[in-house]
């Protein structure tokens, strides 16, 4: 199957009809794919194969007042039946690039521990581990 790799934005709604399953991690509501792709420095592409949405990579641009923008790649994503065809890699390249496009000095992303498929990527793409403690709390 022949997939693109497209970037979306606030008139692309209507390719959200179809998604194979897992691409998210819950279904998408669209009021709040309305408000993503209405933010200016929210980045979405998607990865379409046969009408369907068979991937996708959300980005967003930090800004900082006292050092360069990053690129924060908050999300990856492709259908199990399509790991390990090269589309998530293609989309992380696209979306590096398109971070370059606005400015961005350097790009970060984080995963669980134990994702195995997420660490073989950014693995392979070179990126350098760092050690992070996060902390979470529910507003």
């Amino acid at each position: 199957m022949e997939v693109e790799i497209r970037r979306v934005g606030a008139g692309d709604m209507d390719l959200f009809a179809r998604v194979a399953p897992e691409v998210f991690d819950e279904p998408v509501r669209p009021d709040r794919l309305a408000a993503y792709l209405a933010e200016p420095g929210h980045l979405m592409l998607l990865a379409i194969g046969g009408g369907e949405v068979v991937g996708q990579c959300a980005a967003v641009i930090h800004r900082h007042p006292d050092k360069p923008a990053e690129l924060y790649i908050d999300e990856v994503g492709v259908t199990p039946a399509l790991h390990r065809q090269g589309i998530a890699r293609r989309m992380l390249e696209a979306m590096f690039a398109l971070g370059r496009e606005f400015g961005c000095g350097e790009s970060w992303v984080g995963t669980e521990p134990d994702n195995t498929a997420a660490l073989g990527l950014y693995r392979q793409r070179g990126g350098a581990e760092s050690p992070v403690v996060m902390f979470e709390y529910e507003l």
